[in-house]
């Protein structure tokens, strides 16, 4: 874009990507247009957000997420846009350059409590909110997040769009006895309704991935958030992802406790899906469905399947989102 023009007629035109405006830079290629009033509209008007469910099941509930294009925040501003919007996440969209293969796109993801590398329904949720803003059934762009750049795409159905991406490598290890002393009293998890198979994961951050023999002693889980807090910021564990042993289908139920991140429960959790995907891929499972969020009153469901190829293990997370409502935050 933008190779035949000259200084002059680039520092004229703009153009705009997947219904988002851009402007030529220097040398090609493009950043996100600015202007000198930004700030001031933003006071004035206050800051859009769209509120996207992320994650649904059937239609129904999802993890609701903001997401909002790139503004002059500082990460203290960032940290207010979820608990002003009463969601667990907020995602912040740049777009930078369009190419050919679609637009290239980097992420941001907040919680109340700060920064985190990566999201995995906040992905879902972007993916969402640029597919309804570029229009067409198909949608595709390369993501920067979290130090990576991976694919991300989107198809749209009547309702909803179906958007999926690489999440990354995933690495595995067997816990620590102190891990496991620490941790699963206060999940509430003892030696009897522990079933075989407890790993230490990460996509960016570490979680611990705890296997339940059955749906209803997941159900029945009553953390102690206070301690599980204490146990994970002492370990640098993200959360804990609990989830009940496969069926032969693959389908699985999951809850993901994540204090640590000002999130006591997750109604959806990706990137813990992609660790259990790869995790599971050990036991020859390649394609699963996990179910979250019943516990909230808010039904959601993650895919995720994983394939050995020439570098490694191959995974793909995937969810059904609905753009619900686009507001201003004052």
């Amino acid at each position: 874009m933008g190779d035949h023009l000259g200084a002059g007629a680039r520092a004229e035109r703009s153009e705009s990507c997947g219904g988002m405006k851009v402007e030529p830079a220097v040398g090609g290629g493009s950043r996100p247009m600015r202007h000198k009033d930004h700030g001031t509209a933003l006071s004035r008007h206050g800051l859009p957000v769209t509120i996207v469910r992320a994650c649904m099941r059937d239609g129904e509930g999802g993890s609701p997420t903001a997401v909002l294009d790139e503004a002059p925040l500082s990460d203290d501003g960032r940290r207010r846009v979820p608990v002003q919007m009463g969601t667990s996440h907020a995602v912040f969209v740049s777009v930078h350059d369009c190419r050919r293969d679609g637009p290239v796109v980097s992420l941001r993801f907040f919680t109340a409590e700060g920064e985190l590398p990566a999201c995995g329904h906040g992905t879902v949720a972007a993916l969402a909110f640029l597919a309804e803003r570029a229009g067409g059934r198909e949608y595709r762009t390369t993501i920067h997040a979290a130090g990576r750049v991976f694919p991300g795409w989107s198809v749209r159905e009547k309702t909803h769009v179906n958007a999926a991406f690489d999440p990354g490598p995933v690495d595995l290890r067997r816990p620590t006895a102190i891990e496991c002393d620490l941790v699963l009293p206060a999940l509430g998890v003892t030696s009897g309704t522990l079933a075989p198979g407890i790993r230490v994961a990460s996509v960016g951050r570490s979680r611990l991935l705890v296997p339940l023999p059955t749906r209803s002693a997941l159900t029945t889980l009553s953390p102690d958030f206070e301690r599980l807090r204490a146990a994970c910021d002492r370990l640098g564990f993200l959360g804990c992802y609990a989830y009940s042993v496969p069926t032969p289908t693959g389908r699985v139920a999951a809850r993901m406790f994540a204090p640590s991140i000002g999130v006591a429960e997750d109604i959806a959790n990706a990137n813990s899906t992609a660790c259990l995907a790869a995790h599971l891929a050990g036991q020859g499972i390649s394609d699963i469905a996990v179910d979250m969020g019943d516990s909230l009153g808010s039904p959601s469901t993650i895919t995720a399947t994983a394939q050995h190829d020439a570098p490694g293990l191959l995974v793909h997370l995937g969810g059904a989102a609905e753009v619900t409502r686009s507001i201003r935050m004052p």
